[in-house]
């Protein structure tokens, strides 16, 4: 890609997710006042209840919100109002892709509801997808609105009570009631791939030892304990001229926890089942399969670590590393200065680092 890059003058970034994340949690802090109660479902989305709120103009009120989070974090974000998450969902969709709305689109009666519908293809239903749209092609369904007029009956037989819900949520029915609670994790994954091809049993453990070390951080920040995790390494699969190999190991801890020394033992231990030398990995992660209450540990007369001993370590770490920046205390098995992954073209971090500031000469 480098030649197109040059010709064409184009920009390349490598990921920033320390901006990422401080953004995005500047838009939704500021979304989150215009209503009482709101879900945030994903780093760039976001649900917002406005029951009760009908003698208001949600048209001129959306157009307000639109332009307060560009005016304050200088992000374009687009706003679709319905009865129902699908509906909104769908709202959202056409005030991205048609000017006209002005990045605000209602979908507030049912003569909207039935153009909405028409005009999107069943695919791109938020729920449906392209495995189920194949699936209902069979009964001529293309449109949102061809499987809105299937009966109740026959979707709830191909697509379970999943499939039922998305169609009542079509039809202006709320099923699927805001969590603004976020529900703990079932399942922790931290993996990344390499910048460089790695070789070396050391470098990998360097690599596992922080993705573990997140997860055991992910763990605490939901009052979680692992009870086992997976470790698995790959080879770059899409170079065909070099030997491949893949595998994963799961293990057992012997009592559940979140303390980062004790996740990131058995994750170590996991690797080194499964390394094998002279192969040239592109990918490792580590994946917490099973998740418990932290309140609710089985303890285990055979293993004598204090545990209690772990949770006063890794709050007064957490809380040193919360306030003097991430990972300024870590394992000395995740390393000093080691990267998993190639960010040589790093915007700067504006929002989160004083350094990287802007500087404006008079």
């Amino acid at each position: 890609m480098k030649d197109l890059v040059r010709n064409h003058n184009i920009v390349v970034f490598s990921s920033n997710y320390e901006l990422y994340a401080d953004m995005s949690n500047r838009v939704m802090t500021l979304l989150s006042e215009y209503a009482s109660e709101c879900e945030i479902y994903s780093i760039d989305e976001i649900f917002l209840n406005f029951h009760g709120m009908d003698h208001f103009n949600l048209k001129e009120y959306g157009t307000e919100i639109v332009k307060t989070i560009e005016k304050s974090t200088g992000i374009p974000v687009c706003l679709g109002v319905a009865p129902t998450k699908t509906l909104a969902k769908l709202a959202n969709r056409f005030a991205k892709k048609f000017p006209a709305y002005k990045r605000v689109c209602l979908i507030d009666n049912p003569e909207k509801r039935e153009k909405a519908l028409k005009l999107t293809e069943a695919g791109d239903v938020w729920g449906i997808g392209r495995r189920y749209a194949d699936k209902l092609s069979k009964f001529g369904v293309k449109s949102a609105w061809d499987f809105s007029q299937l009966s109740k009956s026959l979707v709830r037989k191909q697509m379970s009570i999943v499939g039922e819900r998305i169609w009542r949520e079509l039809h202006g029915e709320s099923c699927l009631p805001l969590e603004s609670v976020q529900p703990d994790k079932k399942q922790i994954c931290t993996s990344r791939s390499f910048g460089q091809p790695v070789t070396e049993l050391d470098d990998l453990s360097f690599a596992v030892a922080n993705f573990a070390g997140q997860c055991a951080y992910k763990l605490r920040r939901q009052n979680s304990a692992a009870s086992s995790l997976m470790v698995f390494i790959a080879t770059n699969w899409f170079n065909k001229n070099l030997p491949q190999y893949h595998n994963s190991k799961s293990v057992t801890l012997p009592v559940p926890s979140s303390s980062t020394t004790e996740v990131v033992k058995f994750a170590r231990f996991a690797l080194e089942k499964i390394y094998r030398p002279h192969f040239q990995y592109k990918k490792a992660g580590v994946i917490i399969t099973e998740i418990t209450n932290a309140d609710a540990v089985q303890g285990n007369i055979f293993y004598q670590t204090d545990l209690a001993k772990h949770d006063r370590l890794m709050v007064a770490i957490d809380n040193i590393n919360n306030e003097a920046g991430r990972n300024i205390i870590n394992v000395a098995a995740a390393g000093k200065g080691k990267s998993d992954m190639l960010r040589n073209k790093l915007s700067p971090r504006y929002s989160t680092r004083v350094e990287d500031l802007l500087r404006v000469k008079p």
